[in-house]
């Protein structure tokens, strides 16, 4: 089955026809794309495509009831859109995304793949928030987490990479957007993520978790509105934030090695966090065997992955400086683990796309087995 995967970003937009073997065979990348009214490159593309066979589509947020890979047909597309206020910054671009295919392929099957969908399983202690329960069952409050289909295929490489199904795997999915999970046996025991992909890891102009006793502070005394406080939250804080720049982090490590004292401190207030982090998703794994970097800075920026190791030496993690230098994200899936290191790590590239292709297949075989 040739499967077309659709992921629509916050500005862009690509498509990528995977083969039955998962390679890919053409690639649409639109760096800017308006929204479903922009067809006409799409147009071209399909025209060139020899056969599509169904359309896979990367959408943020299942909410509670989209918890697998779901056919886009009856009220689908609508559910999908009901969830934008828990995914402001991504949902509207994945429904634009359906839209926009539909017109240009209408007789191919699509099927949306959320990347909350990994996580469902977790267990209540990790999904349930310590509110009052009356707010809870109203409103279905609890712990979503996100990224699920890169962390999904991250943890299976580790598995494979290790050649055990019972491996315990933190990954880590490091780019603008960032979050941890913790893997056992194939399966989501914890995330950072949570009912919005604002919590968590701080990130390129998102603040990740931020103490909600602040938040009040700044709304009671210090005259800020919701929407103020929403608006700096999500595009204003984080890396950015902490700089005054754009919050890349390429951008912050140049700061860095140039001596640039918020640059400096951003760096530091990032790594802290992130190797806070990796060992309580191990806690909750009761230990660790393999750690896994992938996404845009995970994959090729190898001064963030020694320096999140480099606390890391208790759980017995240690890299090998010289493989950790040399893997950029250019020679696909590759070992930093330092000789003698219990916890192997590894670098992964991100493959959502062949993670959505599998999940199309299995929706459309009918056996949920994604």
């Amino acid at each position: 089955m040739h499967v077309l995967v659709v992921n629509a970003g916050s500005s862009s937009l690509k498509l990528r026809l995977l083969d039955p073997a998962d390679e890919v065979v053409a690639a649409l990348d639109l760096g800017q794309w308006s929204g479903p009214d922009e067809t006409e490159e799409i147009e071209r593309f399909a025209a060139g495509l020899d056969r599509v066979d169904a359309v896979g589509h990367r959408i943020v947020h299942g909410g509670a009831e989209l918890t697998g890979p779901t056919v886009v047909a009856g009220d689908v597309r609508d559910r999908i859109a009901a969830l934008t206020e828990l995914a402001p910054l991504h949902q509207p671009r994945g429904v634009a995304g359906i839209d926009a295919v539909a017109e240009v392929l209408p007789d191919v099957p699509a099927v949306a793949c959320f990347d909350t969908a990994f996580h469902r399983e977790l267990p209540a202690a990790a999904t349930t928030y310590a509110l009052p329960r009356e707010w809870v069952r109203r409103w279905g409050l609890r712990r979503f987490g996100f990224h699920g289909l890169s962390h999904a295929h991250a943890a299976r490489r580790a598995g494979e990479l290790l050649d055990r199904a019972d491996a315990r795997v933190v990954s880590c999915h490091l780019g603008a957007g960032a979050s941890l999970a913790a893997v056992r046996a194939g399966r989501s025991v914890d995330t950072m993520m949570g009912f919005t992909p604002l919590e968590g890891l701080v990130m390129a102009t998102r603040s990740g978790s931020v103490d909600p006793g602040l938040l009040l502070w700044l709304l009671r005394h210090a005259g800020l509105g919701v929407e103020q406080l929403g608006d700096a939250l999500e595009p204003e804080s984080g890396l950015a934030g902490l700089t005054g720049g754009s919050g890349d982090l390429r951008e912050v490590y140049r700061g860095v090695e140039a001596g640039e004292r918020d640059a400096v401190a951003a760096f530091d207030v990032y790594v802290h966090r992130l190797r806070r982090e990796i060992a309580g998703m191990a806690a909750a794994m009761d230990g660790l065997d393999a750690l896994v970097f992938t996404g845009g800075i995970g994959e090729h920026q190898p001064p963030v992955r020694a320096a999140a190791a480099a606390g890391l030496g208790f759980l017995g993690v240690a890299l090998d400086e010289d493989a950790n230098g040399a893997a950029t994200g250019d020679g696909g899936d590759v070992e930093v683990t330092a000789p003698g290191a219990a916890v192997r790590t590894f670098v992964v590239l991100a493959r959502e796309d062949s993670e959505i292709a599998r999940q199309v297949r299995a929706a459309l075989r009918g056996d949920g087995a994604a």
